[in-house]
């Protein structure tokens, strides 16, 4: 009994923690230096990204009547959509190409305005992105999600909320929003946010961007952790040792 106690502790000391804490994601070492959410930046309005499905409406008078942009009719039509390309262009009626990545909608709006004013009477445009997304993984619980935004500035509160909420197991304390940095070829930005306390309401009013990842790290219960990881090498040990005693009784 004493070389199996024995055993069992040299199995323990020598896994990693891989092995206990094998389905944690997005680990960060003990200094890592989380990019700071200032307030200019958690109020950021939604900008344009690649992949974004934009949905537009073009009317001439201010609004009066939507553009038949087929046969440039005043008549109303429904909704056309463009998807947004990796390299931020959508090619629209008439005035061909066009980039908007990395703008905001409004932006977006008045600089396609400015580009149809030459086809149209005070031309009004208005902008829609109906598939952006955000990837929640809440806790430990295995019940990821990906929320989608329906609304163009969707709070990180808004989004945990969409998913459930924070799980019994997950840290209100860390919760991590991972964002694709916007200058190319730099390591996507980590934020870290506290929202267990009431003063962590600003920080979760924080609109969140297309693709965005929230992640609310899991408790770490080491006793459940140890059983459940270590249970089947004590049984196999176990009848182990029991043959083992069998076998010196004969």
């Amino acid at each position: 009994m004493y070389r199996l106690i024995t055993l069992i502790f040299a199995i323990t000391a020598l896994s990693s923690c891989k092995l206990f804490k094998s389905n944690l994601m997005l680990r960060t070492p003990k200094n890592y230096n989380y990019d700071k959410l200032i307030d200019s930046l958690g109020r950021i309005d939604y900008k344009i990204a690649p992949n974004d499905a934009i949905v537009y409406r073009i009317m001439p008078n201010d609004g009066f009547k939507l553009v038949d942009l087929a046969n440039g009719a005043n008549v109303l039509r429904s909704d056309i959509d463009v998807i947004v390309e990796s390299d931020g262009n959508i090619k629209m009626p008439l005035i061909g190409r066009l980039n908007i990545g990395g703008l905001t909608l409004i932006e977006a709006e008045k600089i396609m305005e400015e580009k149809y004013s030459e086809y149209y009477v005070k031309p009004f445009v208005s902008l829609r992105v109906n598939n952006k997304r955000v990837i929640v993984f809440p806790g430990n619980t295995g019940l990821a999600k990906v929320v989608a935004l329906a609304n163009n500035n969707t709070t990180v509160l808004e989004v945990i909320a969409s998913a459930g909420g924070i799980p019994d197991d997950g840290k209100a304390y860390k919760v991590k929003l991972i964002r694709n940095n916007p200058i190319p070829g730099q390591k996507s930005l980590v934020f870290l946010m506290d929202l267990s306390r009431i003063e962590g309401l600003e920080v979760g009013k924080a609109k969140v961007q297309a693709n965005d990842i929230i992640y609310i790290e899991p408790r770490y219960r080491p006793l459940k952790t140890f059983s459940t990881e270590l249970a089947p090498v004590i049984s196999v040990l176990t009848s182990l040792l029991i043959i083992y005693q069998i076998s010196k009784l004969r």
